[in-house]
């Protein structure tokens, strides 16, 4: 078979000497299907050996289809014997497959001239092996123009280099491995990190911008590459933060978004997603028109939450979602809301913000991030309690009760459990963003829940409960029911219990203790 190949593109390189125009780009070119070839020159012949062998009726047609295309090319002459010609066509597959590529995005690009022009010539074969090189030689020039801020930047832009001529060799040997596409485009990502702030060459962007393209070609060859979907909305975010509040910024953090959410669909047990995924949510709510911002904030409330619930201390999410509540709470002060019997107040929502922020703290009291934050919401949280709130509760002893028994009273919660508040016990309590130093006296025959008892907190759809949005909590005792005001209220009652068990069980108690009693 290799003498006929050989034969075969020796042809082929007699062929352009009629047309003098071609001759330097046919001889740049041959080289390198010619290296790939004798790289790759045990593989092909199994592939062919697979496809005469299983099934030899498929071959007819496509030699018959390959060869009208050669007619109307003005190329049959040179013909070889059929063996020398399996190869030939195996290359006009593949070049075809490129070329209509690069027709669509002529089309787009509104260049529709250039691939037509390209299909009929004898060289389309080899465009795409150009293409591939002029991409990997751009993509090598920017890592190695970059030095690093410091010592520690340099030795470790020298691995980066070293590992990207590895994967640009991986690359070029098989043009379709999408696992040396996607190292590569990290070790372009990890080399923006190391471009001082004043750099223009090479620029963080365009390291960046390259390390998206190859991301997009590893998760066009490999659809279910969950990290090449994350790492490239990572690398998509840090472009859109460099431009500030534009509309080039807004699509960028649309695309961000689109590959955050596809990240988490191909794994949905990735709390950091779904934190970055709010996060660009939070920041494309900053650039949109304002009546899409209160679509896209509550989005983004459901991402944080979601990735709280999937991982209980998980500070930076429960940070996060303070901060979009706190930012609700300013645009909805200002705005007056839009007047809907749903809408939160102002007051409730700045009290949920200081709740997570204070969470936050508590599991890290040392990041002074956390501790700023907390010295602006404090006040607004119902101290000497986390929160406080309405739900609707069975007699104490009898969790069964009839619906009729069932009363809505008022409950608080700190840092030792969730306690009824009685009305006749009850001596003083502010609204929920005021301050009441008197305490109170709790019946010994209200619901009580002790954090250490709690085994677990969920939703709760049980037929058996009033008509309304049920919670559970799972105890040594026994289940406790509840039904919450509405289904938003019930969330917040989920995640401020959960939050205080969790502080419980890293043993940060005494630091919770300490913000709403303090």
């Amino acid at each position: 078979m290799s003498p006929t190949v050989d034969e075969s593109e020796t042809q082929n390189g007699v062929e352009p000497d009629p047309k003098p125009k071609s001759e330097p780009d046919g001889a740049v070119a041959e080289p390198q299907p010619e290296a790939e070839e004798t790289n790759q020159s045990e593989p092909k012949p199994e592939d062919g050996a697979e496809a005469s062998g299983a099934d030899p009726k498929l071959d007819r047609p496509e030699e018959t289809s390959i060869r009208s295309n050669d007619n109307s090319q003005d190329t049959p002459s040179d013909s070889a014997p059929q063996e020398s010609a399996q190869p030939e066509l195996r290359k006009d597959q593949g070049s075809r497959t490129f070329t209509m590529r690069e027709l669509l995005n002529g089309l787009k690009n509104d260049q529709g001239n250039d691939p037509p022009y390209d299909a009929s010539s004898p060289y389309s074969q080899e465009t795409p092996e150009q293409q591939h090189t002029i991409q990997n030689n751009a993509a090598m020039e920017l890592i190695n123009s970059v030095t690093g801020v410091d010592d520690e930047g340099r030795s470790r832009q020298r691995v980066l280099t070293f590992a990207a001529r590895r994967y640009a060799s991986a690359i070029e040997r098989n043009p379709e491995d999408y696992d040396a596409l996607y190292n590569w485009a990290l070790v372009l990502q990890e080399s923006a990190d190391n471009v001082g702030p004043d750099s223009t060459s090479p620029s963080k962007d365009a390291l960046l911008e390259e390390a998206c393209k190859k991301y997009d070609e590893a998760t066009r060859l490999c659809p279910t590459l969950h990290d090449a979907f994350y790492n490239w909305a990572i690398a998509i975010s840090d472009r859109a933060k460099m431009r500030g509040r534009t509309k080039e910024a807004e699509e960028l953090w649309k695309q961000a978004t689109r590959n955050y959410e596809k990240a988490v669909q191909l794994n949905w047990n990735s709390p950091q997603a779904l934190n970055n995924w709010g996060l660009a949510l939070q920041e494309l709510s900053a650039i949109v028109p304002a009546r899409e911002k209160q679509t896209i904030v509550r989005t983004a409330i459901s991402k944080f939450r979601a990735a709280i619930q999937l991982q209980f201390d998980f500070h930076r999410a429960i940070y996060n979602l303070g901060t979009v509540l706190y930012g609700l709470a300013e645009d909805t002060l200002r705005t007056g809301g839009s007047g809907g019997p749903k809408d939160i107040s102002p007051n409730e929502l700045y009290s949920q913000s200081a709740i997570y922020i204070a969470a936050a703290h508590a599991l890290k009291p040392n990041y002074s991030v956390y501790s700023s934050a907390l010295r602006l919401v404090r006040s607004m949280l119902p101290l000497p309690y986390l929160k406080v709130g309405y739900l609707t509760a069975p007699p104490v002893g009898n969790p069964v009760a009839p619906h009729g028994d069932w009363k809505r009273s008022q409950f608080v919660l700190n840092h030792e459990g969730l306690q009824q508040i009685n009305k006749v016990e009850k001596q003083s309590l502010q609204s929920l963003s005021g301050r009441s130093e008197d305490a109170m006296k709790i019946d010994k025959r209200a619901v009580k829940v002790d954090i250490p008892d709690i085994i677990s907190v969920s939703p709760c759809a049980d037929l058996t409960l009033p008509p309304g949005a049920g919670l559970c909590i799972n105890t040594t005792r026994g289940p406790v029911f509840f039904v919450a005001d509405s289904w938003e209220s019930m969330d917040g009652w989920l995640d401020g219990i959960r939050l205080v068990y969790t502080i419980y069980a890293r043993g940060k108690t005494d630091v919770l203790a300490g913000i709403i009693t303090g």
